[in-house]
């Protein structure tokens, strides 16, 4: 009885183990280069991919703020106006 039970628990923890993919991890562990090596590619990955988005983003963005401006709406074109001044003062400064 107390046998089959522990025959039991042991089977479901190799199974959890097994799913988490344990062995793998502690073999990436223990390989330095290829840990690095999967931490580079990762990370190229992810600024590429912020790279790409923020363009995507701001180019969203810049379209939006040029039909605004093209519906020629007094308060926010004089903003936008004035937000375009303050960069070229700051510009000129340098």
């Amino acid at each position: 009885m107390a046998k089959e039970f522990l025959e039991d628990k042991v089977e479901k923890l190799a199974v959890a183990i097994e799913k988490m993919k344990l062995a793998e991890y502690v073999e990436l562990l223990n390989n330095p280069k290829k840990l690095l090596w999967v931490n580079f590619i990762a990370g190229i990955a992810r600024g590429l991919g912020t790279a790409i988005g923020l363009t995507i983003l701001f180019a969203i963005i810049i379209y939006f703020l040029q039909k605004i401006i093209m519906l020629n709406l007094p308060v926010i074109s004089d903003f936008i106006a004035e937000i375009i001044r303050m960069v070229e003062d700051s510009k000129k400064i340098r």
